[in-house]
């Protein structure tokens, strides 16, 4: 007799909705699927292809075959359609915020503002779509260029190949969907795999919203990325992700152009004269939202000498108070991480630091996929926890004596994406402005911070280039000179 627990199981699989790959206007299932996991219940939330090299070839040709048209379209019509995405959002957003719940492990309060966040994603494209422009270059301040004039103008580069992370998976699909389209191209999109469903429902947005055949393409699984990479066809690349793959992309890309957003290690600094209170607030929540796991996440404190006991006492009163648990009870803060092997890696950082001499001063422990939020002291500079991005609800507090020296430790490390400082004082600000190498530099707050209109990106390992519409825009278009002998 068949086993009736296994029976069950097949049954409801046999139930899980199945995502499709999106080619060329046309929806195909994939030869081989794989199961997406419910980090906290542990069960199967939906079935997705694993899109062979074949797949992914068809994709980048239907691309290919769309691109001039794509281009044809004017900007006015472009943006058009980006705002009937805009406007179909919030008649799903529940809908997607609970799949990206399921899929994630997110909690939902804080899926719902991805979501809702994500309109301005598509309206911020769809204004900068009318916006493409180039410049008048005067050529006669020279004699050979007397009677001639010069232009730069922008054009689509053609086929973009966009590959996305877990950790905000509508938004961050739709950072490369709707910059690719307002800029005239035609996009092959490789979503993460622990959310397909959650990105299928944006490809569907954008399907009845009037997408033309061939100007999105959606490929999923293990495979579709380095085929996709691989692809002489395709002209540009746009990756969110780990620094690994972030550097497997660009030494396979060749002489094409790449967009690179890579992690970090969230430093900040709370100086002698910080508001304490604030500081701890927003160091405490922004260490511990997602599970830590965003590449700004608040994830090692310099806390100037003479108030890092004060500080430490409130941030802990603060993360004690967070709420851990069911990601879909609308009170949860803080739900899993994306699989428990991750929780498993988070635990091991934690414990190696704690061997090397580290305290827990809170938190520490694991249930599966859930790690609960954690303050470590006395960490040192070479431990993973500090030098490497730890992706997860783990925090640093370590104190410095002097802007010498906290400027020098934050800018010997790897990562370069996004800095916070909290002080009352213009001069220190505007030091920290002028002597600390990251892509942004955060005056009186966490380097959490993030809007979608922001040119967000980072140097050193975090990568290279710039989020954001109107900078996505720009490196999604060429620059061609143009002559007039006149």
């Amino acid at each position: 007799m068949p086993d009736t627990a296994e029976l069950a199981r097949s049954r409801a699989v046999a139930d899980v909705p199945a995502v499709k790959m999106l080619i060329g206007g046309e929806w195909r299932e994939g030869a081989e699927t794989y199961d997406v996991i419910d980090p906290y219940r542990n069960e199967v939330v939906a079935r997705a292809p694993q899109s062979s090299q074949s797949d992914v070839a068809d994709a980048v040709a239907a691309a290919v075959e769309a691109k001039a048209r794509v281009a044809a379209i004017p900007p006015y019509e472009r943006a058009a359609l980006l705002r009937r995405v805009h406007d179909m959002i919030d008649g799903r957003a529940d809908e997607i915020a609970e799949i990206g719940t399921r899929e994630t492990g997110k909690a939902v309060s804080e899926m719902r503002i991805e979501v809702t966040r994500s309109k301005d994603t598509a309206s911020l494209s769809a204004d900068e779509a009318v916006k493409i422009q180039g410049e008048h270059m005067p050529l006669d301040s020279a004699p050979q260029g007397a009677g001639k004039i010069a232009m730069l103008l922008r054009f689509p580069v053609g086929v973009v190949a966009g590959i996305t992370p877990f950790n905000a998976p509508f938004n961050l699909a739709l950072h490369k969907i709707a910059p690719s389209f307002a800029a005239g191209n035609a996009i092959v999109l490789k979503p993460p795999p622990q959310a397909p469903l959650t990105v299928h429902k944006l490809v569907e947005l954008f399907v009845d919203a009037g997408m033309p055949p061939g100007a999105l393409n959606v490929v999923y699984g293990d495979e579709a990325g380095p085929a996709l990479v691989a692809d002489p066809r395709v002209d540009f690349i746009t990756f969110t992700g780990s620094n690994r793959a972030g550097a497997q992309i660009k030494a396979q890309s060749g002489m094409r152009r790449v967009a690179l957003e890579l992690g970090g290690n969230g430093p900040n600094i709370v100086h002698a004269d910080a508001d304490l209170d604030k500081a701890a607030s927003l160091c405490a929540r922004n260490a511990m939202k997602n599970a830590g796991q965003s590449c700004i996440s608040v994830q090692t404190i310099y806390v100037h000498e003479d108030v890092l006991e004060p500080f430490k006492t409130k941030l802990l009163e603060l993360v004690r108070a967070i709420k851990v648990g069911d990601p879909l009870d609308p009170e949860t803060e803080v739900g899993t991480l994306i699989d428990e092997p991750t929780a498993a890696r988070v635990a091991e950082w934690v414990a190696e630091a704690v061997a090397g001499g580290a305290k827990v001063e809170i938190g520490g422990t694991r249930e599966g996929a859930l790690f609960q939020p954690t303050v470590l002291t006395g960490v040192k500079p070479e431990m993973k926890v500090v030098c490497e991005e730890i992706f997860g609800p783990v925090v640093n507090l370590t104190p410095y004596g002097s802007l010498d020296d906290v400027f020098a430790t934050v800018n010997k490390g790897r990562f370069g994406l996004h800095c916070g400082i909290f002080t009352k004082s213009l001069d220190v600000g505007f030091r920290a402005i002028r002597e600390i190498r990251m892509g942004g530099v955060v005056i009186d707050g966490p380097s959490t911070w993030r809007i979608d209109q922001m040119a967000y990106g980072g140097i050193k390992d975090s990568g290279l280039s710039r989020e954001g519409p109107r900078y996505a825009i720009r490196d999604m278009t060429d620059e061609r000179l143009v002559i007039f002998n006149l």
